[in-house]
């Protein structure tokens, strides 16, 4: 778990730098939300589930199949990027070997994709869940509330996974939501909803795997609030100095949930000083190859554009 926290937050803050030395686009941080998404990924099975991540979710498709060198080829939109073949925008993943289903840029699209996918399975007799991410901003949207009422009718084998890392951009929580809890929102789906500490990997693996357990059994959907904190900008093209103070960051940076595992691991005398340091060493040697990789490859050809826009048939 902690591997892959680490994997997702060297790749994030090395799209940072290269965002800044003009060399790619575009960068949408998973930096702060690592726990909550290694830590419900880890309560899945990446061998059968079906996943809808949102486009922070860089924790979640790291452990269910996506390489470094597959988001930094995204990153940079070369041919050989995965998503979308350099088309996309980063962070919209969709990878059909890993049954990662295609994202896309209006928020909380993805929900009614997921409940779609878990219906399938429901009636075709197939073991699987659906598992689906979003922002709390996202809740909001009509998408996410008839999504969340068709999988509660009919009992569907969803987790619907709200990353609350209180802030829809510029939006405040408190201006978001009329009830306390993102959760709250739950029972008028008929499912249960449960809140929990976004920041600790094990808290959030224990309800997840919960959730997917009454999944299986047959008992219908899940609605997950993780309570994290977005330690960026929103995007590499915001600026929230606009509507964060420094002291607000500080104290969202003072709970990273990467220092605060790393201080669990000592004190459980599960790691060490030195475990992490040859951690780090060995995740950023993968970081590098696959930023070097991705840097050289190249792009698609300009005719390629036109490849899925236009069926191709047969000629003559």
């Amino acid at each position: 778990m902690y591997e892959t926290m680490l994997m997702a937050r060297r790749l994030d803050e090395r799209m940072w730098l290269l965002n800044r030395a003009g060399k790619i686009p575009f960068v949408i941080s998973c930096q702060g939300q690592e726990a909550a998404q290694v830590g419900a990924a880890f309560a899945l099975d990446e061998t059968k589930d079906y996943i809808a991540p949102y486009y922070r979710d860089m924790g979640v498709v790291l452990h269910f199949g996506m390489t470094a060198r597959d988001l930094m080829l995204s990153a940079f939109a070369k041919a050989e990027d995965p998503n979308s073949g350099g088309r996309q925008m980063p962070g919209h993943f969709g990878q059909k070997t890993n049954r990662i289903l295609t994202g896309s840029s209006p928020v909380a699209t993805q929900i009614p994709h997921a409940v779609g996918v878990a219906l399938a399975g429901k009636m075709r007799k197939q073991d699987y869940l659906a598992f689906v991410t979003l922002g709390e901003g996202s809740t909001n949207q009509g998408d996410f509330h008839e999504g969340a009422n068709f999988a509660g009718v009919h009992k569907l084998p969803v987790i619907i996974m709200v990353e609350n890392n209180q802030y829809a951009i510029s939006v405040p929580i408190e201006k978001q939501l009329g009830c306390a809890k993102v959760s709250d929102r739950a029972i008028g789906y008929g499912m249960p909803g449960v809140t929990v500490d976004g920041k600790n990997p094990l808290e959030v693996y224990r309800v997840v795997k919960e959730a997917a357990d009454r999944a299986r059994r047959g008992e219908g959907p899940s609605l997950i609030e993780t309570v994290t904190y977005r330690l960026t900008a929103h995007s590499s093209d915001d600026d929230d100095r606009q509507y964060r103070t420094a002291e607000d960051i500080a104290e969202g940076r003072a709970k990273d949930p990467i220092k605060l595992f790393e201080t669990y691991l000592i004190e459980s005398n599960t790691a060490t000083v030195d475990d992490f340091t040859q951690l780090n060493e060995k995740v950023m040697a993968v970081v590098n190859e696959a930023t070097n990789y991705a840097e050289n490859a190249p792009y698609a050809t300009p005719e390629h554009a036109l490849k899925y826009v236009y069926e191709e048939g047969e000629e003559g």
